[in-house]
């Protein structure tokens, strides 16, 4: 298969049946986090072609030729929102934030002046174990700018 990964084409041999999450992780993309296996908690999603989706549920032969971007791919942007979380104290365990980050940066392409409950619907899947939510939402506000 031939992947563009973050910008760079990458040719990749994978067992029929494989799945994304597990190919981007042999191949050292550990950002992807492998949870629930599901597509129940969010914590695999990336991008393809600029779409977020879960890659615990995406066969991998599915993305051959396709554009795929893990929150290495979008440094500058995780880093920005990376800051509202670090400020308003949500920045517990951070397995969440590479999953929350790649969901919040698609809803920023997606939706204009979004509601706070238009945010909360369409981050409905993303799971946090430590935090109420509360904080994550603030910052998701700011990183919005949404007033």
């Amino acid at each position: 298969m031939t992947y563009n990964i973050n910008g760079v084409i990458r040719d990749i041999n994978i067992e029929p049946g494989a799945i994304l999450i597990d190919v981007l992780r042999e191949y050292g993309y550990l950002s992807v986090k492998k949870a629930c296996d599901e597509g129940t908690c969010g914590m695999c999603t990336i991008h393809v072609d600029d779409a977020p989706i879960l890659s615990c549920c995406y066969l991998a032969a599915k993305a051959d030729g396709h554009k795929i971007t893990t929150i290495e791919g979008v440094k500058e942007e995780a880093e920005k929102l990376g800051k509202f979380i670090i400020q308003e104290g949500t920045d517990q365990c951070g397995f969440c934030n590479p999953s929350l980050v790649m969901a919040v940066i698609a809803m920023k392409k997606e939706l204009v002046n979004p509601t706070e409950n238009e945010i909360k619907q369409y981050l409905v899947g993303n799971t946090c174990r430590c935090s109420g939510y509360q904080g994550h939402h603030r910052a998701i506000l700011k990183y919005m700018e949404v007033e």
